[in-house]
């Protein structure tokens, strides 16, 4: 089987040619309806996972790993669920982003403080454009003030420059995505877990070399950069703070060193070829986006294992 993939080569959102990839096979594991799938991340992040969520239970369950390495963090979902339903004995999550990696050292330092705060707080514009201009002290002050803009910023979007959501859920504007009993839940699942999940901040591409040196054969990495650089899409920028990555490099990395990995990316020409020059294997799926488009992803491992 296989999909037509239709994007644009070069040129911007507005111009350029097309180009296909129909010579992509299609995943054989359907793209899943998020939700079916628990949701354990507090955080709403632009390119989140939730979706892959069948697809990583393959991957983790058939190669049995005993931990997992998440390079790109973001909202955590692929390191949550392989802790949570027992896929892996521990997960690391590496973020670069200063404001969520306060996050997640305040979820798992602070966590019980956190949930209270969160349960506490009442959104208001008032008092979100107040913490907005604020300069935390601390790394829970950090972490609050980060959930609390991406929960109520449009999209998640924690870049600068974001803005508040107006109208929302039903108009219910700014407090249309922060559920306090909610988040509370998400939390305490994850406190129950957390001495299973340990974190660092930094640059991804730096720190792997020697983790994927120490853990061996033993670790899986889950790769989701945030955005492709090629295809004309530049998008990550906007959404990311730090959204540069060298992404031949990393291509290079994990041929040199082989270890049990699943990378996401963008349908772009670039990543196909990539792929190819390293001897691994695309499989094609259809999602849609936060904003009800379908569009294409590429899912990348060592061997094909979900055509």
């Amino acid at each position: 089987m296989k999909l037509k993939i239709c994007a644009r080569r070069g040129g911007g959102a507005h111009g350029g040619n097309m180009f296909d990839l129909r010579d992509v096979p299609v995943s054989r594991i359907p793209v899943v309806n998020v939700a079916t799938v628990p949701q354990r991340s507090p955080l709403r992040y632009p390119g989140g996972k939730t979706w892959l969520i069948p697809h990583i239970r393959e991957w983790l369950g058939n190669s049995g790993p005993d931990s997992l390495i998440e390079p790109f963090a973001g909202g955590g979902t692929v390191s949550l669920t392989g802790v949570m339903e027992n896929l892996v004995s521990t997960a690391l999550m590496i973020e670069i982003d200063p404001k969520v990696a306060a996050f997640w050292r305040s979820v798992l330092e602070h966590g019980t403080i956190l949930k209270e705060r969160i349960l506490q707080f009442e959104p208001t514009i008032e008092r979100l454009r107040e913490i907005e201009r604020s300069t935390p002290s601390c790394v829970l002050e950090n972490g609050f003030r980060t959930l609390v803009l991406n929960r109520t910023r449009r999209g998640g979007i924690l870049a600068k420059g974001a803005s508040f959501t107006r109208r929302g859920e039903n108009g219910k504007g700014v407090v249309s995505r922060w559920y306090p009993e909610t988040l509370a839940d998400r939390l305490a699942a994850i406190q129950d877990h957390a001495a299973r999940i340990s974190f660092t901040e930094g640059d991804a591409l730096n720190l792997l070399p020697a983790l994927l040196r120490g853990r061996g054969g033993n670790a899986a990495v889950f790769i989701d950069p945030p955005y492709t650089a090629g295809g004309g899409k530049r998008a990550g920028s906007r959404l990311y703070d730090h959204s540069f990555v060298d992404h031949g490099a990393l291509f290079s990395m994990m041929a040199d060193y082989r270890p049990n990995f699943m990378m996401t990316y963008d349908a772009a020409p670039e990543i196909v070829e990539l792929a190819r020059k390293h001897g691994f294997h695309a499989a094609a799926l259809s999602m849609k986006n936060g904003h009800h488009n379908r569009i294409a992803e590429l899912v990348i491992t060592p061997a094909p294992i979900f055509v």
